[in-house]
């Protein structure tokens, strides 16, 4: 019983300013449930029913109205204001941020860092440093959930999202699938590794296995010829793929829309969804034929075709 906490063990930039946010929460919920059952239980047996008493009129009084409303339309101001500055805080990554692919998969999660070695139910990661996954579902909704560090993200199929974090300290922190995604779930678990730098460094050299993950993307970027079509040649019958991650891309019809993970992989496996201004809808769709692992390869080469310095 005294190893009983409130919540788990604190390892990550914002996990104390979600506990602390829980705790207020808490606070709060208990001052006026203790409040109201007290009332409810004097009142009950103060104006309980007896033979002398007789009901009277009572009248309004505005400014207890006033209070009742004022008091708790603050406190509620101040639990979303606080909870949304939180959930913009972990809704964006710092730019510098290390990137890493996740696949969730029944039952298991495949992890792939963009220069080393590809895990399973393991993440590395460097203590002090920020990190952000993309993930993806190979089948069924998952959820990538870190207690340690008080992050947690649904993983679906067909898109990508994404999440952060900065772990404050080295160990070995478990991690779960929160959703439950079929007979397996309660065996889809695993650990996040936190490193020193140095040794994270070490860990990451040791791991690669001759070729970082943009340099397999560019050997299958050739291997499907998608050079002959997005070369970059005004000739060319697919629009430039240099630059394109990050930017905002021009669809026919005039609608506009960001050039991120989730645009490129329809953009590979449903092509004519949204076809660029400017170019006819004749690429092929290479659903069936790309696993999620190759569609992140691609993905990631493509981060690397960047313009060069004062072009646009």
């Amino acid at each position: 019983m005294w190893e009983l906490q409130l919540h788990p063990e604190s390892a990550s930039k914002i996990a104390s300013s979600v506990d602390s946010l829980f705790l207020f929460l808490l606070v709060v919920s208990a001052f006026f449930t203790v409040l109201i059952v007290t009332l409810v239980i004097v009142f009950a047996i103060k104006y309980r029913r007896r033979p002398e008493r007789k009901s009277v009129q009572i009248r309004g009084d505005l400014r207890l109205e006033i209070l009742w409303t004022v008091i708790p339309l603050i406190l509620s101001m101040v639990m979303f204001g606080w909870g949304a500055k939180l959930y913009m805080i972990q809704a964006r990554a710092p730019a510098d941020a290390e990137e890493v692919y996740v696949v969730g998969k029944q039952w298991m999660w495949k992890i792939q860092h963009l220069n080393g070695p590809r895990e399973i139910n393991e993440l590395h990661v460097p203590v002090g440093r920020p990190v952000r996954l993309i993930m993806t579902s190979e089948d069924v909704i998952h959820d990538f959930y870190v207690p340690a560090f008080r992050t947690k993200m649904d993983v679906l199929p067909d898109t990508y999202t994404s999440m952060w974090f900065q772990a404050t300290k080295t160990g070995r922190y478990h991690l779960f699938c929160a959703e439950y995604c079929g007979t397996g779930h309660s065996t889809m678990i695993g650990h996040v590794i936190v490193m020193e730098p140095h040794e994270y460094e070490d860990w990451l050299s040791g791991g690669v296995s001759g070729q970082s993950l943009a340099e397999a993307g560019e050997k299958l970027f050739t291997r499907l010829a998608c050079h002959t079509c997005h070369g970059g040649k005004p000739t060319d019958r697919g629009p430039p793929l240099t630059g394109l991650v990050g930017s905002t891309v021009r669809l026919t019809g005039g609608r506009t829309v960001k050039a991120n993970e989730t645009y490129i992989r329809e953009s590979i496996l449903e092509p004519k969804k949204k076809v660029v201004e400017g170019y006819e809808p004749i690429m092929p769709t290479y659903k069936g034929q790309l696993s999620e692992e190759d569609l992140i390869k691609i993905i990631a080469y493509l981060k690397t075709k960047t313009k060069p310095e004062g072009k646009r």
